[in-house]
């Protein structure tokens, strides 16, 4: 398959509400989405996860558009004929860069799929149709505020919460929810907000049997991960320490963590994502989905790793409506808790062009 033609384009998404976390609070999303055009016209989309500035991982999207332009996809070209499945070896000479690399992948991947006539999900081998839906709540103004948007959630029919948490926001927003849905399903992210001295602090949270504690310290921080989890009953789940197959397994084996968040962007692409997978599921050990708040190109492509049988938990795919007034695609709707797992060629979903036009603030194409 040979590429003649890369468009890389920046939106700007607004959100629905603000979403806070430890280390920002969003009202809109920019999103990086990638297009590419085979000499059969051909064309594949996919979306860099990557946030506007370096605080989720060392990525950001100016610097995903820069480290593509000037490296990534000359590599490729240099390549000319090219499959989906050789991008990683391809790249692997530029360190690091696994939201760029993930999003070129799978834009690839899309287009090549389509030339197949095969859907994504049954290219990675998933075994369902739909998947249950975990909602993420960013940190309220006030656990009254929290009640509020957790509780309309739990009646909207999601299948998990999970709350974000950091010091001086963790114990009493939990238990004020864990009172009032003591039978739902519910875990905790800190997005690393915590040090090895707030283990008991963190332990606290046993009490409110919790499905798992999502990253509480340093991503660096395997050591402290394994010491805390000897010390707390909940779970420790690892998210940003995990960046590919060889972390998950290390990390595994250090018993830094006993259930695994695979986030494609985060460990460089699908196809990685289906290598964590498969070594967790030959371990006996939970995996779930992540978001990024992805748009409908992005969440369409979750969807489909989201329906591999290891996928245990729910995870972050919730709803468009969740984050977007409106998405640009056609929106994923829940019913009964469950979204339905795009089966179109490719990652199923194309977007809105019209829309996406009114809303896109730069647009580079590189021809070949």
């Amino acid at each position: 398959m040979k590429i003649l033609e890369y468009e890389l384009r920046r939106i700007y998404l607004p959100l629905v509400r603000p979403f806070r976390t430890s280390f920002t609070t969003q009202t809109d999303r920019e999103v990086l989405l990638i297009k590419v055009t085979t000499e059969d016209g051909i064309v594949g989309w996919s979306e860099c996860v990557a946030m506007s500035a370096p605080l989720y991982s060392p990525e950001y999207i100016s610097g995903c558009l820069e480290t593509m332009r000037e490296f990534l996809i000359p590599a490729l070209n240099k390549a000319g004929d090219i499959q989906a499945e050789n991008v990683a070896s391809h790249l692997k000479p530029f360190l690091g860069a696994q939201m760029a690399k993930a999003a070129l992948e799978t834009a690839l991947l899309d287009a090549q799929l389509k030339a197949s006539g095969i859907s994504l999900a049954t290219y990675l081998g998933a075994n369902k149709t739909r998947v249950p839906c975990g909602v993420s709540v960013g940190i309220a103004p006030s656990i009254e505020a929290l009640v509020d948007e957790v509780t309309s959630y739990v009646e909207a029919g999601y299948k998990r919460i999970k709350l974000k948490i950091e010091p001086g926001w963790d114990v009493e927003p939990v238990r004020r929810i864990r009172e009032l849905f003591p039978d739902k399903p519910l875990q905790v992210d800190a997005n690393q907000a915590y040090s090895r001295s707030d283990s008991k602090l963190l332990k606290r949270l046993d009490e409110f049997d919790l499905l798992l504690i999502e990253q509480p310290l340093d991503e660096h921080d395997i050591l402290g991960h394994a010491q805390l989890a000897k010390v707390m009953s909940t779970p420790v789940c690892l998210d940003e320490s995990i960046i590919s197959l060889s972390s998950a397994q290390d990390a595994l084996e250090l018993k830094a963590t006993s259930i695994i968040n695979i986030k494609p962007g985060r460990v460089g692409g699908y196809l990685e994502s289906v290598k964590i997978h498969d070594y967790c599921v030959a371990r006996s050990t939970p995996v779930w989905c992540g978001g990024m708040l992805e748009t409908g190109i992005g969440r369409a492509a979750n969807l489909a790793l989201a329906a591999l049988p290891g996928f245990t938990l729910p995870g972050d795919t919730s709803a468009s409506s969740r984050f977007f007034k409106q998405d640009i695609t056609t929106p994923f709707e829940m019913v009964d808790g469950y979204i339905e797992v795009p089966n179109g060629i490719g990652i199923g979903v194309v977007p809105d062009i019209e829309f996406m036009e009114s809303i896109t603030r730069s647009v580079e194409t590189i021809t070949y």
